[in-house]
Order: structure tokens, then sequence, then C-alpha cells
């Protein structure tokens, strides 16, 4: 009963005006039942009974449809779509191509519909056998002459093989479409993904890390209880904890075949130097007036949050022009708060690829500096990024 089964209402009328103009046209191709009820109760009948389960199990089964329509199939090659004159190869001049009958239209779309919701391609394969085998039949019983022969290949390539391939044409094009929406909204999902891993390190990061300075500032601190000295150890080290967790998550987040976002935290430099100085940092700026660069920010940012991780209490220097932000910081004065290997420096080279600058990173002096070398407004700059240390 499952097989019986409409979804809507929509489907419930189709398919009862789908089964009136079937019996209409299989009425239309036997005796009629006051003129011969004998003949209709033996041939138009049966014919009306097949239709009948056809259209019930046509929409979801097609293929057991296109089977039951069998009898009502282009068997009759009298009538066809066209007569061709075929004297240069056959005796006979009116030699039918594509033989119609009133319930091939019927038998068309029921092809199609195996073509376009069946996925499997061997219980078509049978079932065409099969049809193959009637008309072969049918060819044979009436004489095995040529022209019935070309009728009836023409009657199964145009009834049963070209609506089928039409609709699994269909279907394939669909599938294709489908394949292609899913891959878009994946696409959208894994740029979400990377905006929220992207806004994580930058904003969750440079404050954990500022935290941990501030920890380290006051477990060095002169006049503190050993009590007090110890929690802040532990503040420290829970700061790098949690340091290192969300570098784990961003981890999970982050797609590499993503292009992490262009644009820029809503903060100017000036205030984050002042942010990380007010945090413990000894930190110096040098910003040479003139227009600032839009991703200076997300530089001084990978800058600082390096050096809080990697080396901290070591002095930082940051210089800022319109084509060139550095970020350099001395010898670590206390051991690192965060293992080395993260993605902060290996996203911010490839927005700094994009933008058209390099990016060239590695020690210094005992210390480390972070330069980014970027075009000015409205000059092209070919060269790519490089460097060797990701935070």
């Amino acid at each position: 009963m499952k097989q019986l089964r409409r979804e809507n209402g929509r489907q419930v009328g189709y398919d009862v005006l789908l089964w009136i103009v079937l019996c209409a046209a299989i009425c239309a191709m036997g005796p009629l039942p006051f003129a011969d009820p004998a003949g209709f109760g033996t041939v138009t009948a049966p014919r009306l009974a097949l239709g009948t389960v056809a259209v019930l199990v046509g929409r979801r089964r097609p293929l057991a449809a296109l089977v039951l329509l069998l009898p009502l199939g282009p068997w009759s090659f009298s009538e066809g779509f066209a007569t061709v004159d075929l004297t240069w190869l056959l005796p006979r001049r009116d030699v039918k191509i594509l033989p119609l009958l009133a319930t091939s239209p019927f038998v068309v779309w029921y092809a199609y519909l195996t073509g376009r919701r069946l996925s499997g391609l061997r219980p078509a394969l049978v079932a065409f056998c099969l049809i193959a085998a009637v008309g072969v039949a049918m060819v044979l019983d009436s004489g095995g002459d040529l022209a019935l022969w070309v009728s009836m290949i023409t009657a199964l390539a145009g009834t049963y093989v070209v609506p089928y391939l039409l609709g699994l044409l269909r279907r394939r094009l669909l599938l294709q479409r489908r394949q292609a929406r899913l891959s878009a909204e994946a696409q959208a999902r894994l740029r979400e993904r990377a905006r929220i891993a992207r806004e994580m390190h930058d904003s969750l990061g440079h404050d954990l890390a500022l935290i941990a300075v501030r920890a380290a500032g006051l477990e060095l601190s002169a006049g503190l209880h050993e009590a007090q000295v110890k929690a802040a150890g532990e503040l420290r080290l829970a700061a790098a904890d949690a340091t290192e967790r969300l570098r784990q998550i961003i981890g999970l987040l982050r797609d590499d075949s993503d292009a992490p976002p262009l644009a820029p935290v809503h903060e100017d430099v000036a205030e984050l130097v002042r942010r990380a100085g007010d945090s413990g940092m000894p930190i110096t700026l040098d910003l040479v007036p003139g227009p600032v660069p839009e991703l200076a920010h997300a530089v001084v940012q990978e800058g600082l949050t390096n050096a809080a991780k990697h080396a901290p209490g070591a002095a930082v220097e940051v210089s800022v022009r319109a084509d060139r932000v550095v970020v350099r910081n001395g010898p670590a004065r206390s051991r690192p708060i965060a293992r080395p290997g993260g993605l902060g420096l290996a996203g911010l080279r490839e927005r700094v690829r994009l933008a058209g600058g390099t990016l060239g990173a590695g020690p210094v002096g005992g210390g480390f500096e972070l330069a980014v070398d970027l075009p000015r407004q409205g000059e092209e700059h070919p060269r790519r990024s490089g460097g060797q240390r990701a935070s």
C-alpha cells in the first residue's frame, strides 16, 4: 500500500486526470461497450484494468507501469508518425516510421519517468529486453517482412529508448545541479568556519596572551607573598593552557583551502599598542605620519601575540609606515607560554599575499622580527610572501 500513497492532493488530482485520459484512449482503441459488449469485455476491460494498475503504481514504480502497459505498446504497424517510400530498398512504398497508437503518449511518459527516477540500469535493461522480445514476436507473427522490422525498430526507439534516455539525462543534470548546490553550501560553511577561526585567533588569542603577560609580570613583582606569587604562576599557566586549547579549536575550524577574510579588526594600531602596554608589555611605537595600511592592525596584532607567547617580558618595537610594518622583539625574559606551530602567521601570510605584499619572519639579534612590505595605493606589487615561523 505504500507504493499507492500520494504526498498531497495535487498528486492525487494529476493521477486521476491521467487515469481518465488513459481510459479514454484505451476505449478509443477497442470495441465500444454498447456496440460490442462481448468484445469490450474481452479486450477493452482487461486493458482498462492494466491501465488502472499502471497509474496506481506508476508514480513510484514507473518501470512497473511501463511493463504493465506493454500490451498497449506500438505494435500495430498500420499507423505511424510518418510514411516513407523505401522502394530503393524494399518492394513496399508505404513503410510506417514510428508507429503510434492512442496510448503511445502514456507509454512514452512512463519510459521517460523510468529514466528520470530509476537509479539502477539493470532493471531497465531487463525490461527493454522483454519489450524487444515482444516486438520481435509481433513482427514474426505478421510475416517477418523487412518493412515490419523497420516499423518495429523505430517504434522501440521512439517510444521506449529515446524517452528513457531523455529521462536519464534529466536525472543526471538534476544530480549534478544538486551536487553543485551542496558543494556551494559546504564552501559557505567552510568560509564561515574560517571566519570564526580568524576572529577567535585575532581577539581571544591576543587577549589570552596579554593575560599571560600580566600574570608573568605579577609573578616577578617584588613584595608579593608566596601564595600570591603561586597564584600568579597558576594564572599564567592557565592562560597558556587556554591558548593551546584555542589553537587546537582553530585548527579544527580553519580550512587551509579557504583564504582568510580580509576585513581588519575595528581598532587602530595606536589603541592596540596602548592596550598591550597597559597589560605590562614593554613596547614602543614608531608611527610615521601618513596613510596606514589596511593590514597594519593585523600585522601588529600577530607580532604582539607572538611576542607575548614566545618571548614573555621581551621589549617590543613596532614601526608602521605607509608601505612597511615591522614588529621586532628582543630576547625572552622567561620561558614561553605556548608552543610554536600555530596557524596565525600562516593565515597572515596568505592575507599579505592576496594584498600583493611580502612577509618576512625570522630570528634577529636574539629576538624575532616580523616585517611586511605592502604596495602603496595604486601600485602593483608582484612579489609573494615568505617566512619561516608560525604562531
